[in-house]
């Protein structure tokens, strides 16, 4: 029998994937699951437990909440990337890692084929498919859902005729949870026009008043929250997500252009990633430079897009990451965020390198630095290029 790998998620399409692939095309299903924050212990018990019932030869779960952070959520924050200045990649981060480890558990089973359950109307098919092609070329790639067109309501029919017993009620809202942030769709998404109400939201606001928190960056990365400190710094997100989350932080509507050509828009929660990238950003602007804060916006907005796109393994994507970590030398200190229901402000910070220093002026009162002989001199031939634009240009003018 040919071995294929299934990306298994356990919900409809994924289960209808491997009743057909088994009792249709004759293959050995090996699903395989890719935790990236998303899935609770029993959770994942009861997926593996699915996925047996259902007939796959075997079933692995993949925890990938630290390699997710290392390979891809490290550099968005680095990068303080918010798509369209909106969306922290929740979703489109995560796909990348879940590729990337069904690929290798792909090459680990020595399959012939790999196969995953997207629909052909959104951008995980072409991610999951760019990545398969590079990863692992001349493997085949089969999608029964989006090939064969399938509504809702044939897969069910047909998850029925099989003797298959699972919830098939279709939610209000399609929720897909991970460590950098959960996406809500549903009918209010489908249109311009139209915010998600709040029983759509997966994190209901049970918290009131305002809490102080203290977020502790070491090299850009976010070590610690209050006086509390982890190992990884994914702990530290999860952690803070905990505290944030109550208060309904981080709900928004993203509009953005689909890779496939087409408008789209999704809801999303993301109190962590959102308090965590505004922070990050704070710290920054009083620790680098302003040319090095430049040309990271202008690097961190490429690889946003390009990330969101597909196309992490494009090797302009490590060059990108070099300059980001290296950016991130003096990204050290403590910043101070006072959280409400459904807002947050970022209060200030401590560092060491700290550039508004008092020992070189205090901006609008005295400078220490510099002399007002120093300033005249540097204001003339600061100007003096512009200077002689506009009287050569008057000259010329009046010349005619």
């Amino acid at each position: 029998m040919k071995k294929v790998v299934l990306g298994f998620s356990g919900g409809l399409d994924t289960s209808y994937c491997v009743k057909y692939l088994t009792e249709e095309k004759g293959y050995e299903v090996h699903s395989v699951i890719v935790n990236t924050g998303g899935f609770s212990d029993e959770e994942l018990v009861e997926i593996e437990k699915r996925a047996y019932n259902l007939g796959v030869k075997s079933h692995k779960t993949v925890n990938a909440v630290r390699s997710y952070y290392d390979s891809v959520i490290k550099y968005l924050i680095f990068g303080n990337v918010l798509k369209n200045n909106t969306y922290p990649l929740s979703v489109s981060a995560e796909r990348m890692s879940q590729a990337l480890a069904i690929g290798e558990y792909v090459r680990e089973v020595g399959a012939d084929a790999v196969a995953h359950g997207s629909t052909g109307a959104g951008n995980d098919q072409v991610r999951f498919d760019m990545i398969f092609h590079i990863m692992i070329p001349g493997v085949e790639i089969i999608t029964p859902i989006r090939d064969m067109k399938l509504s809702r309501e044939e897969e069910i029919s047909y998850l029925k005729s099989k003797g298959v017993e699972m919830n098939f009620e279709k939610a209000a809202y399609s929720i897909n949870k991970g460590m950098w942030g959960t996406s809500v769709g549903g009918k209010e998404t489908l249109t311009s026009n139209g915010f998600l109400p709040e029983e759509a939201w997966p994190t209901q606001l049970t918290k009131e008043g305002t809490e102080q928190v203290k977020l502790k960056f070491v090299k850009g990365e976010l070590t610690g929250v209050n006086d509390k400190t982890f190992a990884h710094p994914s702990e530290a997100i999860q952690y803070l997500q905990t505290i944030a989350g109550p208060f309904a932080i981080g709900r928004d509507i993203h509009v953005g252009d689909t890779i496939i050509g087409i408008k789209g828009r999704v809801g999303f929660e993301a109190a962590a990633p959102v308090i965590i990238l505004k922070a990050h950003h704070a710290l920054e602007k009083h620790v680098l430079t302003k040319w090095q804060l430049s040309w990271k916006d202008q690097l961190a907005s490429f690889y946003g897009n390009w990330m969101h796109e597909g196309q992490i393994m494009d090797p302009v994507m490590r060059d990108i990451e070099a300059f980001l970590q290296h950016s991130q030398e003096n990204v050290t200190g403590d910043v101070f965020v006072t959280l409400q229901p459904y807002r947050f402000q970022v209060t200030g910070i401590e560092s060491a390198y700290d550039l508004m220093s008092s020992k070189f002026g205090k901006y609008g009162e005295m400078n220490n630095g510099w002399s007002g002989e120093d300033v005249r001199g540097f204001s003339k031939i600061f100007g003096n290029q512009t200077m002689i634009w506009h009287q050569v240009t008057e000259s010329a003018k009046g010349g005619k």
